[in-house]
């Protein structure tokens, strides 16, 4: 398969090595991440790649790494944590994410589901992100250039819907997009305030949710740039 990527830059070396990503996944695991697929992904996918060359000796750290465009690639605990909660106790086929970024959640996603939308507002984010992933492989992610306020009505329902930005309130209109059974995994609390991760569960017209964790993202915004 023809790539952008030759097979060295992707398995690394020194910083970016394999060896590097196993004591993140062995951190991870330490923290509490269980779910063996969601640390095999995490292990497999070169996170390196999704960063500024010029910090990619950092990408194995855990912790959250500018992207440009204000935005950042979000810490790998928080990742593995909102993947996992994400697919706690289900089979999930279909995923919408709010704020595709780097690509680097969206190809975690792609390694444990059949398929990912991905939606986000700023074009440059979204090329780069389109480009990065279809170099590396990953058919089953779609890079979508829009408002992630209103989902993506398009591909819904969705099995599951995960959120990378952090709005004051819960969207109705993702909610609305969700199976029957569909979980949401979303930050709120917007900028300024202590954002909680929160993970929703649709019952008919009822929802039930629980607190993950206090947690830090960007605030969500409308419109697209």
């Amino acid at each position: 398969m023809k790539r952008g990527y030759t097979e060295d830059q992707i398995r690394g070396i020194g910083m970016t090595s394999q060896r590097t990503r196993d004591r993140l996944v062995d951190r991870l695991r330490d923290k509490g991440i269980a779910d063996v697929r969601v640390l095999d992904a995490m292990r497999s996918v070169p996170r390196h790649l999704f960063v500024d060359e010029a910090i990619a000796t950092r990408a194995y750290e855990d912790t959250a790494l500018p992207i440009g465009h204000g935005q950042t690639i979000s810490q790998p605990y928080v990742v593995a944590r909102m993947t996992e909660a994400l697919l706690q106790n289900q089979d999930v086929q279909s995923v919408l994410e709010i704020g595709s970024g780097s690509g680097y959640q969206a190809a975690i996603l792609s390694r444990l589901v059949k398929r990912v939308i991905s939606v986000e507002r700023i074009g440059a984010l979204a090329e780069q992100a389109r480009t990065r992933l279809r170099s590396l492989g990953y058919r089953n992610v779609e890079i979508v250039h829009s408002d992630g306020e209103s989902g993506w009505a398009r591909g819904a329902p969705y099995e599951a819907i995960m959120v990378t930005a952090a709005p004051d309130r819960v969207p109705t209109r993702l909610l609305d997009q969700l199976t029957d059974k569909g979980t949401l995994v979303i930050p709120v609390g917007g900028r300024g305030n202590t954002q909680r991760l929160l993970r929703i569960v649709r019952a008919g017209d009822e929802t039930s949710q629980e607190e993950l964790d206090l947690v830090s993202f960007v605030p969500f915004l409308q419109g697209c740039v």
